[in-house]
């Protein structure tokens, strides 16, 4: 785009909010008894007025009021804006307001009416005012740099799978990545997950190259006699510092944006891993500050969330007056934590990411989590799922159009990390949990369960946490608020999530069974033996487990290690013997795929392998899997699309022509395709 044609755009983007705007005061002068406008000529004026301000004198009153802001859940920004339009008022002759709550009123009939109509049209007003405002401060720092050689952002849709967005393409729910794919700039490439098709193992080996000993979301670890939870922030830490070699993706002065893991990335927000570390780069914080320096950001932000927690009420009624099955329960505090991830996080990450462009990072990362978080609570392909897809959609067309006005040219690759397969839940179908069947097998109540954790509830606790390592009066308010909900240093506003960790804290003694679900993935651990425990012990012990797991409808296939023939993946009408390489029987790995036995045999060899791992019959005829979790939608083990997300990368890139296979697969691709692009930082390690 040409400098002329630049400006041309934005002053005819200036110009179309500007009407609307006084448009919308005029409105309001007819709806609202307590504001007055004369004309339409007081109105374009008073418009004008209101755009001075809140480019002049908002960014240094929202400097002195954030923490109330925060205090406050955003209320009190609402105030001060309606503060804001009272002073307009008190300058303008024939502009009349006559009290605060007739100027907070205004304000919210603002930013509706400039939502809507901005949106209906294309006009991406809050755009125009990160390239103008986040532009300018990216240069005063003077983090910019002016290159030809080519940026890459990776868009990541968490839990997306490949025939989802195929199928998204052919009906129109993403119109960006199809336009995309019409015009030719970009192709559409499946790639196979490992056995643990879920956030943590997935991005452990797409950032950082390795996932090697991460069986699960959440898995025990004898040693420590206690678990790890990949949204946990101190586990995050743990198994970043595991993984990383100081070489990651993301090493270059790339960033990070609302992942689980870094990627060795020095800029990051929102990231699980790095959320408990004071000393890194920059100012902690920097980046909410930012977003609240939009005059209307809140009011669009607090608007859109009470949308997004009406529609969530909305479906979940249609849902249980359709009677659509399968379905889960949604209860309080659901929806405020499906909204915190389709809005304000959405709007958090789309910020620091068009920040990242101005300032010319050469690689950044983020993940998309909404669709995931909609599609496990109300299916993959509902009709709220597709829409927050498409929403999630607008937001690539946003960055595209950002990435025009950046100081280096940009490649846009959009893919997921795994997929997601429906199906009722374990406990709809039985009428029981995993955790009571191995109890009743076992003849014992001594087993322990993790809680079942929410990803949308750990990065809500994670921002709350990145947001009080700060040091100014922001990060104080926010530790002075949540002290009572912060545990080892990381804020747990769920009470699952506290209950969880503080028994980490107090145990003592390792229980005799501990039973972990990670989707239609189950893992079972024998704590109080050491090591792995055999398949010929536990009939020992518990003679009756084995057989109940192997003979249950609901469980495809378990895996366990014997000390006579190695590793084994059992089913009711056949045994896989791995390690021997030979079928008895019916092979119970066939319904999963050509790669399965290879992926099982991996994780077999893991040092905290379960002693026993379970995975949930996949019934083909309908690609239906029953989650050991109350979830519609879910990922961690193996059957149907969980396991086959998708890459969406520009055409000009070489495409190997074997299937990619497994997360470390991928990073060795994503490394090759930058060293190709010409940065040479990523050449070594390529092959």
């Amino acid at each position: 785009m040409s400098r002329f044609a630049g400006r041309r755009t934005v002053l005819l983007r200036v110009f179309a909010v500007w009407i609307i705007t006084a448009a919308t005061l005029m409105l309001l002068s007819v709806l609202l008894p307590g504001v007055e406008v004369e004309s339409f000529g007081a109105a374009l004026v008073a418009a004008a007025l209101i755009g001075l301000f809140n480019a002049l004198v908002w960014p240094l009153l929202i400097r002195l009021a954030l923490p109330i802001t925060v205090l406050t859940l955003g209320v009190g920004v609402l105030v001060l804006n309606g503060a804001v339009i009272l002073a307009v008022a008190a300058i303008r002759p024939g502009f009349a307001v006559s009290g605060l709550l007739d100027g907070v009123v205004v304000v919210i009939g603002l930013t509706v009416m400039n939502t809507l109509v901005t949106s209906l049209l294309g006009i991406d007003d809050d755009d125009f005012y990160y390239r103008n405002v986040i532009r300018r401060q990216a240069q005063r720092s003077g983090a910019t740099v002016d290159t030809d050689l080519p940026g890459v952002l990776f868009l990541e849709v968490d839990g997306l799978a490949h025939a989802v967005v195929s199928r998204a393409i052919r009906d129109g729910n993403v119109p960006t990545l199809t336009h995309w794919l019409r015009e030719g700039s970009h192709r559409l490439i499946r790639w196979e997950t490992d056995w643990s098709s879920q956030t943590g193992a997935c991005q452990a080996g797409l950032l950082h190259g390795s996932n090697d000993d991460m069986p699960a979301f959440r898995w025990w670890e004898k040693e420590r006699n206690s678990s790890i939870v990949s949204n946990h922030p101190r586990d995050a830490m743990e198994i970043e510092r595991r993984r990383s070699n100081g070489r990651g993706l993301l090493a270059a002065d790339g960033a990070s944006r609302a992942n689980l893991l870094s990627g060795d990335a020095p800029h990051s927000l929102l990231t699980m891993s790095t959320v408990l570390k004071r000393d890194r780069p920059g100012r902690i914080g920097q980046d909410y500050f930012t977003y609240f320096a939009n005059p209307y950001n809140v009011a669009r932000t607090l608007i859109l969330f009470v949308g997004e927690v009406v529609s969530e009420w909305w479906s979940a009624a249609e849902q249980r007056r359709r009677d659509i099955q399968p379905r889960v329960p949604r209860p309080f505090p659901y929806p405020l934590v499906r909204a915190w991830t389709t809005v304000i996080q959405r709007d958090l990450q789309v910020q620091a990411l068009i920040g990242d462009l101005y300032a010319g990072r050469p690689v950044a990362y983020t993940t998309f989590l909404g669709y995931d978080e909609v599609a496990h609570h109300s299916g993959i392909e509902r009709s709220e799922t597709l829409a927050t897809l498409r929403r999630i959609d607008r937001q690539f067309a946003r960055i595209e159009t950002a990435a025009k006005y950046a100081p280096r040219p940009y490649h846009l690759v959009v893919l997921s990390d795994h997929g997601q397969t429906q199906g009722a839940t374990f406990e709809e179908r039985y009428g029981t949990t995993l955790e009571q069947l191995v109890k009743e097998a076992c003849a014992t109540e001594s087993v322990e369960s993790a809680a079942q954790g929410d990803e949308a509830m750990g990065y809500l606790n994670a921002s709350l946490t990145e947001v009080s390592q700060g040091d100014n009066a922001l990060a104080r308010t926010v530790r002075r608020a949540t002290e009572r909900r912060t545990v080892d240093g990381a804020v747990a506003i769920g009470k699952e999530e506290r209950e969880e960790i503080r028994r980490e804290e107090e145990k003592d003694l390792p229980p005799e069974l501990v039973v972990m679900a990670s989707g239609c993935l189950g893992l079972i651990y024998f704590p109080q033996e050491p090591g792995r425990v055999t398949l010929e012990r536990i009939h020992e012990r518990y003679p009756n487990l084995a057989p109940t797991l192997r003979d249950h409808s609901g469980i495809g296939f378990l895996l366990a290690r014997s000390e006579q023939y190695g590793a084994m993946a059992i089913g009711a009408r056949g045994i896989n013997f791995l390690d021997e390489d030979r079928v008895e029987g019916e092979d119970p790995l066939a319904p999963f795929g050509p790669s399965a036995a290879l992926h099982v045999k991996r994780t077999d060899g893991f040092p905290h392998c379960a002693d026993i791992i379970v995975n949930s019959t996949y019934w083909t005829e309908i690609e239906e899997v029953a989650a050991f979790e109350e979830l519609v939608g879910s990922h961690g083990g193996l059957g149907g699309t969980q396991s086959h997300p998708f890459v969406l990368v520009p055409r000009t890139w070489e495409i190997p022509e074997e299937p990619i296979v497994g997360a470390e697969a991928m990073h060795r691709q994503m490394r090759r395709w930058l060293a190709d692009l010409g940065h040479e930082t990523y050449r070594d390690g390529a092959a």
